[in-house]
């Protein structure tokens, strides 16, 4: 039976995450619960985005592979696993309500770059539990949002 050692955890995640070869910039972005993200979900186009405008840009929010954008790398040993954390995530709605029309956020989801928003692939997603709205001034804010590795 193979394994992952911690280590070759922590470096799939370093590599990953803060080697910006395969491509430059990832994206976080925010969607609706007309389709609950899984892990069989592929690209951006299988889900609903919020409604751009008030404070959201549709695609979200762009982060560079790095040690600034991800900001904790950790190799646990105690509990066998590695783990990255983002750093937060702030949209503020401006000019009206974030979403700017339609249901709220209810998913974070981590894209890659692919300049067709809809070809994006889907790394990871986020439920935020239920849909949220913010109104002008208000922020929504992801705080700590954590990518971990382990073996079950």
């Amino acid at each position: 039976m193979a394994g992952w050692t911690n280590r070759g955890k922590y470096l799939l995640l370093q590599e990953f995450f803060r080697n910006p070869t395969e491509f430059t910039n990832l994206y976080i972005a925010l969607c609706t619960s007309a389709v609950a993200p899984t892990a069989d979900i592929n690209t951006f186009s299988e889900l609903t985005e919020i409604a751009a405008g008030n404070g959201y840009t549709a695609g979200g929010i762009a982060l560079t592979r790095n040690s600034t954008d991800f900001d904790v790398l950790t190799q646990d040993d105690a509990t066998d696993r590695a783990y990255i954390r983002l750093r937060n995530i702030v949209w503020t709605a401006s000019g009206g309500n974030l979403p700017a029309s339609g249901s709220g956020a209810r998913y974070a989801i981590l894209t890659d770059d692919n300049g067709t928003q809809g070809s994006r692939q889907v790394i990871a997603y986020w439920d935020l539990t239920s849909d949220r709205t913010v109104s002008t001034g208000q922020t929504l804010t992801l705080q700590s949002s954590e990518l971990r590795l382990n073996e079950s």
